[in-house]
């Protein structure tokens, strides 16, 4: 009866909890000024070489990283308003402002 007990009230919650996909990205990140980073030239620049694999990541660019292919598969749908906005603003600035560097992104 304990053994039941355990399964049916610690162990399936904690599998529905953990065990599937999450339905948005973290929104932890969503708070970064993407302004600043767009106009200041050595984030701007330390931000595309983490995105193009030549400079390290900050814990920001990292997550960036790691949901934008799933991000771009699924036209953002995990996304939150924030990151919509932050994406189409940075989309625009760089096809405007760095379209070599946007068509580096582009490629990859």
């Amino acid at each position: 009866m304990f053994m039941l007990f355990i399964i049916s009230f610690i162990i399936v919650p904690v599998l529905k909890c953990c065990g599937t996909e999450t339905s948005t990205y973290t929104t932890q990140y969503d708070e970064v000024d993407i302004k600043e980073i767009m106009g200041n030239e050595r984030l701007l620049v330390a931000y595309i070489g983490c995105l193009l694999d030549k400079n390290p990541c900050t814990p920001e660019g990292k997550e960036l990283k790691r949901n934008i292919p799933d991000a771009l598969q699924s036209d953002c749908s995990k996304c939150s308003d924030k990151q919509r906005e932050n994406a189409d603003a940075w989309i625009e600035f760089m096809i405007d402002n760095r379209p070599e560097d946007w068509t580096k992104l582009e490629e990859r």
